[in-house]
Order: structure tokens, then sequence, then C-alpha cells
């Protein structure tokens, strides 16, 4: 039993004009009204979610009211920093580049990681990849969770993941979305902005987030 849907192509069939107003209102609204800061943060990964909410910020309030933050750390894709870059000059904010490994580093987020996943693959060490993927459940059965990893030869290798060391791998992944709300506070705090969240919404209906 297969349990794959297709998604209907008329749920894009939407007025997109009318519902960036209608976000961009509300973000107004609730910036003067509700929270009465001046302006917004917004970190910018490069992805597609927080391009969309740098580009609403901008169009809510305009882009001398919006800072920018881009935040690498060592797993991250120069790729995606610099996607970061020509984001922030198209829009013509203003924006900062932290490096938060060093901060990773000292709390134990690598360490906490690798050793996961040595439980594992004993062979992992610098230079390797690695992600978790869910395995079963397209096919009717009972989803679980497979640890993949790639040698610095490319080669491709996964198992099973056990639950300790899936939670594990997590809660040390955590700390990076932690560490940037950190520094995402720490300048709104400084500029009297409020915080642009950028998660989108199947990671809501999934619960697909990070509590800080």
């Amino acid at each position: 039993m297969s349990l794959k849907t297709d998604i209907a192509q008329e749920i894009l069939n939407f007025d997109m004009d009318a519902e960036v107003e209608k976000i961009t209102s509300n973000m107004r609204a609730l910036l003067s009204k509700k929270l009465h800061k001046r302006g917004l943060v917004v970190a910018m990964s490069g992805g597609i979610d927080s391009s969309v909410s740098s580009a609403l910020s901008v169009k809510a309030v305009g882009p001398k009211k919006v800072f920018g933050l881009l935040l690498p750390e060592q797993d991250s894709s120069s790729d995606s920093e610099t996607k970061g870059h020509i984001l922030a000059k198209h829009h013509g904010i203003e924006y900062l580049v932290h490096d938060i490994a060093p901060t990773l580093q000292a709390i134990g987020c690598y360490q906490w990681r690798d050793e996961a996943i040595k439980a594992t693959f004993p062979e992992y060490g610098e230079g390797w990849k690695n992600k978790i993927v869910i395995a079963g459940g397209s096919e009717g059965q009972f989803n679980h969770f497979q640890l993949v990893v790639q040698s610095p030869a490319g080669e491709i290798t996964e198992k099973r993941l056990g639950l300790k060391e899936y939670l594990q791998i997590v809660a040390a992944t955590n700390y990076k979305q932690r560490i940037r709300k950190t520094v995402e506070f720490f300048h709104a705090d400084r500029l009297n902005y409020a915080v642009v969240g950028t998660p989108n919404r199947v990671e809501y209906d999934q619960g697909f987030f990070v509590k800080n």
C-alpha cells in the first residue's frame, strides 16, 4: 500500500498580491500596536522560507527598518551564505555576518553529535557528512530513522538509527537554532526591533520547530 498522494494544482490558485498585502498589513499592525517596536530583524539562510520572510519584512516596513543576519557555522554550505549576501543587497537592507561555529564548538554541539554518530558508524570523522532520513512510511510500514553518512571519498552508507542516538543528534543539532535565536534577539533588543519567525506552515503543522 502506498501512502503517497498528489498535491492538487488548485491549491496554488489564489490572489498572491492580495495575500501579500494581508500578511504585510498584519505585520505592521502587530509591530506598532502590540509589540511597540521600531523595525524587524530577520535571519537569512539563503533558503526559500527566510527569503520570503525577508521580502515580506521589507514590503511591510521598508528596507531602512529591516536588519538582516547571516549566521553560518561549520556545516553550512558556502552557497547558502552567498545567496544570503545577494538577497540582503537586493533588498537594500543593513545586514551582518556572524559565524556561530566557535560558540557551537565551545558548547559541545559538534562533539555530542559526532559521539552519537560514531555509535553507529565508528569510522565517522573529519570530512564526513551526515543526515537523518525517515524510512518505511511510504510503503505502509512503520516509520523508522536511518542515519546516512558520506565519507570524504564520496561513499554513501546508511544504517538504522537507535532511539538514544537519534535523540542525541537532534538535541545537539537544536543547539544551532537556539544559538541563532540568541543572536537574533540580541540585535532585536539592541535596535528595539522585533524578530521575524521564518518557519513555513508545514513545519508548524508537523511540529517541526525548536522551542527556545
